[in-house]
C-alpha cells in the first residue's frame, strides 16, 4: 500500500510505509502519552507520540510515558510494563528514540505485564553505505549495484531538492536500530569527490534530516584529494603539506556539520588511488586521515577490499581470497584509535556462500567493522526473493579464533551493510527486500537474534493493516516465500561455495565461465575431471592456512570440509562423494532442479494469498516473481547443460538436461 503524506506528518508522498505503517502505531496511538525531557531527538519522540495520537484518537485505557532519566549507555534504554502504564526510561534522547520504536514493535503486548527489561545494542556503529552517485555513471548508473530506482539523495548531479523522504529514510533506520550512514560511492569520481569542499552544503542538508532519527552522517572520499581538489603534486600520507590539507578539509567539513561521522575511504582497490605508490602502508594511509579527524571525534573507515585486479587465469598461485588477509594481518597494532578496518564478511566478493573472512578474527589490536550487502547484487538483484538474515546470522555466530572464542558478532565494533535502498516507491525495488535492511538492523543491534523471530516481527509490523482478514494465513504464506529463499537461491545458482557463475559486468542470470578467463579472480578451473580451487596448504594457494584451529584443519582436506564449501577449498572429481552420500555431479544436478521448483511453488504460494495484501504490493511481487522463475530456469539448464557436457556424466534420475 502506498501512502501519501508530507514532511511534517511523517512518510515521504506516494512511498510504501515499509515497516512503519500508520496501523502499527495504534498500540500507541490510542493511550495517554507523556514525554518528558529536552533535546532534540526527544522532540523527535514527542513528534512521534504525538503523530501517532493524531491518527489513532489518543486518551484511551493505560498510559506510555517516556522520559530521561537514568542509564549507563549512550542508546540504552529501559522497559516497565504493566497494564496500566508502560513506562521507557534511557539517559539519552537516542536511547530513547530506541526505546519508543521498541514499543511500536511489540504493539500491544507492550501494555501487558512484564519484567523489566534494559535494552542496549551489542555494536555500537550500524551503518549503511550507499554506493550512490551524484552523476550518473556511464557504466554504473546513479547507484552502483542499485536495483531500487534512483538514489534518494542525488538526482541531476546535485542533492535532491526536496529532501522529505530522506527523512522518511532516517525514521525507518532509527526504527530498526541502525545509526550511521555514507552518503555517496566508495568509488569517488570527480562529481562526489568534490563534496569534501565546495558542495559540503549539500552534505549538510542531507545530514539535517538524517540527524533528527540520530543518524550520523558519513563522506566516502578519494585518498586522491589533495591532488584532485587541493591542486598538490603529491597525496603521500607522510607529506606534511597533505596532512596539512586534509587538517583543513576536516575543520572545514565540522564547521558546516558538527556531528559529521567521518570517512569511508576505499583505496589501492579496483584502479581507486591510494599509499601504495607512495611505498607507504593502508596503516599510514588510514592514519593520515584519522589525525585530521581525530579532534572532532570522528573515525575513517578504511576497507579491507583490496586484491590483484588483473591477474592472470592460467596463474593457479594467485588467489584472490589470500589478498585481504595478506595485506592487513602484518599491520594488526599499527591503526590509530579512530580508524576502522571494514572487512567484507567473506574473502571474495559478497557471493552466496563463502567461508567467513580469516581477516576478521586476525586483528585483535585493531578496531574493526564487518561489511555485509543488503543490496542483492550476487543475491538476485531485487529480481528474486532472497532472504539474506539467516546467512547474515551465521556469519555473526561464527568463532573466527576457533572453539570457545569470540564470535564475529563479539569481535565487530560495527556492522556496516551496503544498502539496498533506493527512490523506488517501495524503497527496495521487491517489497519483499525491505526485510533484508530491517533485519539487517535488528541483527546489528543483537547480533544472536533469531532470524525467524525478526522475521516474524518484520511481518507483524509491514503487514499490520492486512491482518484482519485471515492472519494466520497470510503469516504462513510470508514465512513460506522468506525463511528458505537464501537456501532457494543457492541451489539454483553456483554450487557448493565455488561462487560467481553470473554474467560479466552487471552479474545478473547465469554465465558458467563468464569470468574464467577474466583477470578478475574468480575462477571455478572446471575440467573434464574435476571442478573447484585448490586453497589447501598442502598442494594449493595455503589459504585454509589463513584460519585458526579447528578451522585450519577443516577446511585443509575434502574428507572433513563442509560440503557447502567443498568447491571453494577443493578441486576434486565429479565423482566425489560428498557427506550426504551424493556425488559432486548429482548434487549440481539435483539441487538446481529442486531449486526451481521451490521457487515455481514459492511463486504458486504467492499467488495464494492475493487477497490478503494489498493490491499494488502483491501485484510488484507476483511481477518479480515471473522474473525469478524464468531466471531459475535458465541457471538450472545452463548449469547442468554445462557439467552434462564437461563431465559426460548423466544425470541419474533421467531428467532432460540439454
Amino acid at each position: 500500500m502506498v501512502v501519501s503524506g508530507s514532511a511534517a506528518s511523517g512518510p515521504a508522498r506516494d512511498v510504501h510505509p515499509a515497516w512503519l505503517p500508520d496501523e502499527a502505531l495504534r498500540a500507541i496511538g490510542s493511550r495517554r502519552c507523556r514525554v518528558t525531557g529536552t533535546g532534540p531527538l526527544v522532540d523527535t519522540v514527542r513528534y512521534e507520540v504525538e503523530r501517532a495520537r493524531g491518527l489513532h484518537g489518543g486518551g484511551g485505557d493505560g498510559e506510555l510515558r517516556l522520559s530521561i532519566g537514568e542509564g549507563t549507555g549512550p542508546e540504552e534504554f529501559t522497559l516497565h510494563r504493566t497494564p496500566e502504564c508502560t513506562t521507557v526510561t534511557a539517559s539519552t534522547g537516542a536511547g530513547l528514540l530506541y526505546g519508543y520504536f521498541h514499543v511500536v514493535r511489540l504493539g500491544e503486548a507492550a501494555f501487558t505485564s512484564a519484567p523489566p527489561e534494559t535494552h542496549r545494542p551489542a555494536v555500537p556503529l550500524r551503518m549503511l553505505n550507499h554506493w550512490d552517485n551524484v552523476d550518473v555513471h556511464p557504466v554504473m548508473g546513479q547507484v552502483e549495484r542499485g536495483y531500487s530506482g534512483g538514489s534518494l539523495f542525488w538526482q541531476d548531479g546535485a542533492a535532491r531538492g526536496d529532501l522529505a523522504r530522506v527523512r522518511a529514510y532516517g525514521r525507518l533506520l532509527a526504527a530498526s536500530g541502525i545509526n550511521a550512514l555514507s552518503v555517496n560511492n566508495v568509488n569517488v569520481h570527480a562529481a562526489e569527490a568534490r563534496l569534501l569542499t565546495d558542495r559540503t552544503d549539500e552534505v549538510a542538508a542531507i545530514a539535517g534530516e538524517l540527524r533528527a532519527y540520530g543518524v550520523r552522517t558519513h563522506l566516502s572520499v578519494s585518498f586522491a584529494a589533495p591532488m584532485l581538489l587541493g591542486g598538490l603534486e603529491t597525496a603521500d600520507p607522510l607529506d606534511k603539506g597533505v596532512r596539512e590539507w586534509w587538517r583543513r578539509a576536516v575543520d572545514h567539513m565540522y564547521a558546516r556539520i558538527p556531528d559529521f561521522g567521518g570517512f569511508v575511504v576505499k583505496a589501492d582497490s579496483e584502479g581507486q588511488p591510494g599509499p601504495f605508490v607512495y611505498g607507504r602502508s593502508h596503516a599510514d594511509g588510514a592514519n593520515l586521515l584519522a589525525e585530521a579527524l581525530a579532534p572532532h571525534g570522528g573515525t575513517v573507515h578504511w576497507r579491507a577490499f583490496v586484491y590483484d585486479h588483473t591477474q592472470d587465469w592460467r596463474d593457479r598461485t594467485t588467489d584472490r581470497a589470500r589478498a585481504a588477509y595478506d595485506h592487513f594481518a602484518p599491520l594488526d597494532g599499527q591503526f590509530a584509535a579512530n580508524a576502522v578496518l571494514q572487512v567484507k564478511h567473506g574473502p571474495m566478493d559478497f557471493q552466496v556462500r563463502e567461508p567467513v573472512s580469516p581477516v576478521i578474527g586476525a586483528l585483535p589490536r585493531t578496531r574493526l567493522a564487518v561489511e555485509l550487502q543488503a543490496t542483492q547484487e550476487y543475491t538476485g538483484q531485487q529480481r528474486h526473493v532472497c532472504a539474506l538474515a539467516p546467512m547474515w546470522s551465521q556469519v555473526l555466530r561464527f568463532r573466527p579464533r576457533g572453539n570457545g572464542g569470540p564470535t564475529v558478532g563479539e569481535l565487530a565494533g560495527g556492522l556496516v551493510a551496503v544498502s539496498n535502498a533506493g527512490a523506488d516507491p517501495f524503497w527496495m525495488g521487491h517489497p519483499l527486500a525491505q526485510f533484508n535492511l530491517y533485519a539487517f538492523g535488528r541483527l546489528a543491534w543483537n547480533p544472536d537474534a533469531e532470524p525467524g523471530q525478526i522475521l516474524a516481527e518484520w511481518t507483524e509490523l509491514t503487514f499490520t493493516p492486512d491482518l484482519t482478514g485471515d492472519p494466520e494465513r497470510l503469516r504462513a504464506g510470508i514465512r513460506a516465500v522468506l525463511a528458505g529463499s537464501w537456501a532457494t537461491y543457492e541451489k539454483y545458482t553456483a554450487p557448493l561455495g565455488v561462487g560467481f557463475m553470473v554474467q560479466p559486468g552487471h552479474h545478473y542470470g547465469p554465465s558458467v565461465d563468464g569470468y574464467e578467463y577474466s583477470p578478475w579472480g574468480t575462477y571455478h578451473f572446471a575440467d573434464r575431471d574435476g571442478i573447484g580451487v585448490d586453497r589447501s596448504r598442502a598442494t594449493g594457494t595455503g589459504y585454509a592456512s589463513q584460519y585458526a584451529k579447528p578451522w585450519s584443519d577443516m577446511y585443509e582436506t575434502p574428507a572433513t570440509c563442509p560440503d557447502d564449501l567443498l568447491l571453494f577449498f577443493h578441486h576434486v572429481p565429479y565423482a566425489h562423494v560428498l557427506h550426504s552420500g551424493k556425488t559432486v555431479i548429482q548434487h549440481i544436478y539435483d539441487t538446481h532442479f529442486e531449486g526451481v521448483e521451490e521457487a515455481e511453488e514459492a511463486q504458486r504460494t504467492w499467488a495464494s494469498i492475493a487477497g490478503l495484501v494489498a493490491p499494488d504490493v502483491h501485484a510488484r511481487v507476483a511481477e518479480r516473481y515471473v522474473e525469478q522463475v524464468r531466471c531459475a530456469r535458465e541457471w538450472r539448464d545452463q548449469v547442468n547443460s554445462y557439467f552434462l557436457r564437461k563431465s559426460g556424466v548423466p544425470d541419474a534420475k533421467g531428467r532432460t538436461i540439454y
